[in-house]
């Protein structure tokens, strides 16, 4: 696996890539590079778009306000997309966006809002949420963007799986054993992640899960975790044990 180069900036831009094509960069962008950054002509930048891979650029200014970016060459080529859907109930917004951040970080190639009997929030602002997805990726060396889906109840998000994947469900009423044990009974197949609201799920929203054939119930341990914390802890176990992170 190589290093990524954190020395330079990375933008996602969504544009189709070509050896020297010139990608007007759009006013926020190029504000970032030549007055907070400050950046000169000529200096490099990394961008992707989600498609291409990721690119070695050179900006080109155009007064204080705009500029434009010179694609040099390729620099890695595009990965194969995340394939670990991510369910949870939305937040509020400032946890919100910790939470899309943090899933997107940790691998999930899509991020499925449900509505539950005790979610705190109903309407979403996809917007804000790819936002926050680009951002995580732009800082982290994230070549392949999240579908960000829009909200469904509960019902049709579990009836909108495919049968194969496998649904690890977070279960805050279950006893507690080790979520490892149980992850590593399964075999490696297509994955999606549940996580509930603050108040958790009810009994009906339980058995209604449960119910769903390939689920795994499992417990985050004795301490009761926030849902957006329940997240990192979750997605960690399953890439560990069944996701994309090497093992041995």
């Amino acid at each position: 696996m190589s290093v990524p180069d954190f020395a330079r900036h990375r933008l996602f831009i969504d544009q189709a890539f070509a050896p020297s094509v010139a990608l007007p960069l759009e006013r926020e962008q190029a504000n970032y590079l030549l007055n907070v950054l400050r950046l000169k002509a000529d200096d490099t930048v990394l961008v992707f778009n989600g498609r291409d891979g990721e690119w070695l650029a050179r900006i080109a200014p155009e007064g204080r306000k705009q500029a434009n970016l010179s694609l040099v060459r390729q620099v890695k080529p595009q990965p194969p997309a995340a394939d670990l859907h991510y369910l949870f109930a939305p937040l509020k917004h400032a946890r919100l966006d910790y939470m899309a951040q943090k899933a997107v970080e940790m691998g999930a190639g899509l991020l499925q809002p449900v509505i539950t009997r005790r979610t705190q929030v109903s309407r979403i602002n996809l917007d804000r949420m790819r936002a926050n997805a680009i951002e995580a990726a732009e800082q982290c060396g994230i070549l392949s963007l999240p579908e960000v889906a829009a909200e469904k109840p509960l019902e049709a998000a579990l009836a909108g799986l495919a049968p194969e994947r496998l649904l690890v469900f977070c279960d805050e009423g279950m006893e507690e054993a080790s979520p490892v044990a149980a992850l590593a009974a399964r075999e490696p197949v297509p994955l999606a992640v549940l996580i509930g609201p603050e108040g958790g799920f009810d009994e009906a929203e339980r058995r209604l899960i449960s119910a769903r054939p390939n689920t795994l119930p499992i417990s985050l341990g004795p301490r009761i975790l926030r849902a957006d914390t329940a997240a990192v802890a979750a997605l960690a176990l399953v890439q560990a044990v069944l996701g994309d992170w090497p093992r041995r």
